[in-house]
């Protein structure tokens, strides 16, 4: 018997799995909004309507369900009303062109583009769903002297 990797070769350690409500709205927004680019053919139910989908950026990669689909009960952070503990931070070439790029596909803005004491230019986002991005590009060394005091 051969001995099957631990995980398929062309994904990462580490993949977020989210709840959206609409998910053909959410691939189109992560397309147009983030430059995310869809990932496998996404799974459908009996109706032909989406219940998972999977996107990429770069070496990332993002897994998607749906509120209800197939017994889950779990519900975006704009359903439930209760903001989301963790949100994702992602590097970009150009932070202040995918902010503005951002907006224009709908996402609300959080933080507009700044520099940050560990040297990068990040700004921070919410998706239609509620959950908050950041994106950054590193502009500077990390820098022990600009560490704001507690």
């Amino acid at each position: 018997m051969s001995k099957r990797a631990a995980k398929p070769a062309n994904m990462p350690w580490l993949t977020p799995y989210i709840t959206v409500r609409d998910p053909e709205k959410s691939l189109d927004f992560y397309q147009h909004a983030f430059g995310f680019q869809p990932g496998s053919q996404p799974l459908c139910d009996s109706s032909g309507k989406i219940v998972h989908a999977e996107m990429s950026y770069r070496d990332a990669y993002l897994m998607m369900g749906v509120e209800g689909a197939m017994g889950a009960t779990k519900k975006t952070p704009a359903s439930s009303g209760i903001e989301c503990p963790i949100g994702p931070y992602l590097y970009c070439d150009d932070v202040d062109a995918l902010f503005r790029q951002a907006l224009a596909a709908g996402a609300q803005p959080i933080m507009e583009p700044q520099e940050m004491f560990w040297g990068d230019r990040m700004c921070s986002v919410q998706d239609p769903d509620g959950y908050d991005w950041s994106f950054a590009t590193n502009v500077a060394d990390f820098d022990p002297g600009k560490v704001p005091q507690m």
